[in-house]
C-alpha cells in the first residue's frame, strides 16, 4: 500500500473552486466594472501607440534614450527599434508595450501604498509577507486559470493575471527601502516638530526612492514576461504572435517575436533606471537639505 493513501485527501482545491463560484455568482457587477476599466485604459493607449508611423515613434523613443543616457544608448534604441519596425509586428509591439504600462501602472498603485503600510507596522508586514510569497512562487500559468473563469479571453485577463504576478517586488522593495532609511534623519525631523505624514513624504520616501525604483524597474520586467504568456489567453500583442509561432511551429516567427520582446525590455529596463535614479539623486539632495 501506498503511504500516500494513509493520509486524508484534504478538498483544498474544491474550497477554492467554490469561493470562485460564489464570487462570480455574487460579484458579477463588481467584475464587469474592472472589466471596463481594465479595457476603458488599455484600448486607447494601445490606439495612441498604434497611430503615429513606426519610424516616428522609433526616433521619440530614440531622443528619450538621448536625452537620459546619452548618446550612445538613443543610437541603440534607434536601432533596435527600427528592427522591429522593418518586422510586420510592429503594432504588436505597442500593443504588448501598451499592457505592460497599464499592467505595471495598476500594480504600483496597489504596491506603493501597501509597502508603505507594512514598512509602518510589523505585524502587517508578517501577514503580508506569506502572501507575497505565495504570489512570487506560483507557477505564472496558474494565474491564468481564474482570470479567465471571472473575465473569459482577451486584454483583461491577460493584464490582470499580470498585475497580480508583477506586484510582490514593488511591495518588497518599497518596505525594504523605508525601513533603511537612517533612523537619525527621522528623528531630526520630528525634532523639528514634523508631522509623521511630512516625514513620510519629504524625508522617507524621498530617500527611499531608490530603492522604490529598483521594485518599479522590477515591476516592468515581470509584467513583460507575463504579457507574452498571456497571449495564450488572448491578450493580443508579441504573446500572441509567439504562441502561434509555437502551435504552427514557425521557427522565424517565434524567433522574431522573442528578439522583439528582448529589445523592448532592454528599452524599458535602460529607461526606468535612468529615470529612477534622476529623481532619486533629485529628491534624495533636497530632502537632506531640508533634514
Amino acid at each position: 500500500m501506498n503511504s500516500a493513501d494513509l493520509l486524508p485527501y484534504v478538498r483544498f482545491g474544491d474550497a477554492f473552486q467554490a469561493g470562485v463560484d460564489w464570487s462570480r455568482e455574487h460579484l458579477s457587477t463588481l467584475f464587469e466594472g474592472i472589466a471596463a476599466t481594465v479595457e476603458s485604459l488599455v484600448e486607447p493607449l494601445v490606439d495612441l501607440l498604434t497611430a503615429p508611423p513606426a519610424i516616428v515613434m522609433v526616433l521619440i523613443f530614440a531622443g528619450l534614450g538621448w536625452w537620459l543616457r546619452g548618446w550612445k544608448f538613443g543610437l541603440g534604441t534607434a536601432l533596435g527599434l527600427g528592427l522591429v519596425a522593418g518586422m510586420p509586428i510592429w503594432d504588436q509591439t505597442m500593443s504588448t508595450l501598451a499592457l505592460v504600462l497599464v499592467a505595471s501602472g495598476i500594480a504600483l498603485l496597489l504596491a506603493v501604498p501597501l509597502g508603505i503600510v507594512i514598512s509602518e507596522s510589523r505585524r502587517a508586514s508578517a501577514v503580508v509577507r506569506p502572501v507575497l510569497d505565495l504570489m512570487q512562487t506560483m507557477p505564472a500559468f496558474v494565474y491564468l486559470i481564474p482570470a479567465i473563469f471571472f473575465f473569459g479571453v482577451g486584454v483583461v485577463p491577460g493584464t490582470l493575471a499580470t498585475v497580480v504576478f508583477s506586484m510582490p517586488p514593488g511591495v518588497r522593495l518599497t518596505e525594504l527601502g523605508l525601513r533603511q532609511v537612517d533612523r537619525e534623519v527621522v528623528e531630526a525631523g520630528e525634532a523639528f516638530g514634523a508631522s509623521p505624514w511630512k516625514i513620510l513624504l519629504r524625508t522617507k520616501l524621498p530617500l527611499a526612492l531608490p530603492t522604490i525604483m529598483t521594485g518599479v524597474n522590477q515591476v516592468i520586467m515581470l509584467a513583460l514576461s507575463m504579457v507574452v504568456i498571456a497571449g495564450m489567453v488572448g491578450a493580443g500583442g508579441l504573446g500572441e504572435v509567439i504562441t502561434t509561432a509555437l502551435f504552427r511551429a514557425q521557427v522565424g516567427a517565434g524567433f522574431e517575436g522573442g528578439i522583439a520582446v528582448v529589445i523592448l525590455a532592454v528599452v524599458l529596463d535602460r529607461l526606468t533606471d535612468s529615470i529612477g535614479a534622476r529623481t532619486a539623486s533629485a529628491k534624495a539632495q533636497r530632502a537632506m537639505q531640508q533634514a
